[in-house]
């Protein structure tokens, strides 16, 4: 087996990104320079920080040296976000390890094998059963972090397939964003949202099936073409390269086939077993609060043990070699932990240099006097920019909805519509920005740098972001209520 199985990040993708992460530093500590610093006084109501409307001031200038712009990645593991940064890299670190196991003992590829056959006349049929099954998980129960994992195992599919690693991620990470966006039941966004506007919870609810019923169909029938492409001419893609060097690593052309071993056969429903009790407790999160704190460190340990339960069972020479390959794997993982660190540091330079207030005050402020369908355009860009600077769904609701609530109300866009632009605003630009930690942990487990990235996924973007003007204008026109 080849010393690089497993999960690299290859060095033009690293860098690439390490380059456009260090340019948003830079121009985020340029705007604490050229922006007033300003702040709204904040409440706690229920245990979560609301933002007074009405309450923002100006506060002067903000000692903010230039020298903290570089000591940013290394000051967001010590500043308010620390847990969850530190939580993200250990989850970052741990499937980096669980992967190189999986691939070297041969699991990764008997599973592989055993879906190929199953569905190889009817491969399609199963890419509109992933997405609809990564979208569903986004939609109705608000996850999105936690399927990351199964990225690598759906970029591995679909080279299976003969597809791309793109395919790969748009069956997993882009379904799993769209569905996050067009959310039926989604707690942390439109749960938020709907009560901090008075909304009854959950109301509304047919006309977002419409939406998310639209989305699905519009990725399927992407995914679709652009697959059938990639069948037909595999040198069309833009990873062409990046893959061909990764279908070696897994071995997926090798003649001999793993199924007929029957260690690997037990490894394999062990480790299945133990993907059915991963799944299990990112559903108890949804309906247990506590431990929905805990579901994505809980997720990363069930993978790990799952993974190294499997390599004992399997074909591993020596324990020695499991352990050597669980090092290696996390090792494989370092240039993405610096990556998520350069990520985070952007929202921490505005916050220390106390102008993200000042934007959404200035922007807010642009929304006044607008009709309705120039009003909810606002809103959706609106969001579209915070989401570049905070990336928690729930953490946004609870800034922005107090100001703009009184604002919508009074251009005459009911709050329905508003909640509708916010989820839009929040969830599909989880797949935009560069600052979205998830978005770049996702791209980590592939070849796909985020260039290509964007290049590859822009089209689709702009038309959904198209749809969804069309949805919220549709809104306004029969007032999406029921107020």
């Amino acid at each position: 087996m080849n010393e690089k199985s497993g999960i690299t990040i290859s060095k033009k993708s690293f860098f690439s990104s390490v380059t456009i992460l260090g340019v948003l530093m830079v121009l985020a500590g340029v705007l604490t320079r050229v922006i007033p610093a300003g702040v709204y006084e904040r409440v706690m109501t229920e245990g979560r920080e609301s933002v007074v409307p009405g309450s923002f001031q100006f506060i002067g200038e903000v000692d903010y040296p230039l020298f903290r712009w570089l000591t940013a990645p290394v000051e967001v593991l010590f500043g308010s976000d620390a847990v969850t940064i530190i939580v993200i890299i250990l989850f970052l670190l741990f499937i980096g390890s669980s992967f190189r196991v999986l691939d070297r003992s041969g699991i990764l590829r008997y599973i592989m094998e055993s879906i190929v056959k199953r569905f190889e006349k009817r491969r399609y049929l199963l890419m509109g059963i992933l997405i609809l099954f990564f979208m569903l998980f986004g939609s109705l129960f608000g996850i999105f972090e936690e399927l990351i994992v199964l990225v690598p195992l759906a970029v591995t599919l679909s080279y299976s397939f003969g597809w791309d690693s793109l395919v790969g991620l748009g069956i997993s990470a882009m379904a799993s964003g769209f569905g996050f966006a067009a959310a039926i039941f989604n707690p942390f966004t439109l749960g938020v949202a709907q009560t901090l506007a008075d909304l009854p919870p959950y109301s509304g609810t047919l006309y977002r099936v419409l939406i998310f019923v639209t989305i699905y169909l519009i990725l399927y029938g992407f995914l679709y073409f652009y697959a059938r492409k990639i069948e037909k001419r595999p040198s069309a893609s833009p990873v062409y390269q990046e893959d061909r060097a990764v279908k070696m690593r897994f071995n997926l052309e090798e003649k001999e086939s793993l199924l007929g071993k029957e260690k690997l056969k037990k490894a394999v429903k062990i480790y299945v077993a133990f993907l059915g009790l991963m799944i299990g407790t990112i559903l108890l999160g949804f309906f247990i609060p506590s431990l929905s704190l805990l579901t994505l460190p809980l997720v990363a340990v069930i993978f790990l043990v799952a993974a190294v339960l499997g390599g004992i069972i399997s074909e591993y020479a020596e324990f020695a070699d499991l352990l050597k390959d669980l090092y290696r794997g996390l090792f494989s993982m370092l240039p993405a932990v610096v990556l998520i660190l350069m990520a985070m540091s952007i929202k921490h330079i505005m916050t220390e240099g106390r102008v993200m207030d000042s934007i959404l005050y200035y922007a807010s402020g642009y929304m006044e006097g607008l009709s309705p369908n120039l009003g909810v355009v606002g809103l959706y860009l609106l969001i579209l920019v915070l989401d570049f600077f905070i990336g928690s769904g729930s953490a946004k609701a609870f800034l922005v909805m107090p100001i703009v609530l009184p604002l919508t109300d009074i251009i005459g866009i009911t709050r329905q519509t508003t909640i509708l632009a916010f989820c839009f605003g929040d969830g599909f630009s989880n797949l935009l920005f560069p600052t979205n930690p998830t978005l770049m942990i996702a791209l980590g487990l592939t070849v796909v740098s985020y260039p290509k990235w964007i290049r590859w996924s822009i089209k689709i973007q702009l038309v959904v972001f198209l749809v969804t003007v069309v949805f919220l204008f549709l809104a306004n026109n029969f007032a999406y209520g029921p107020f």
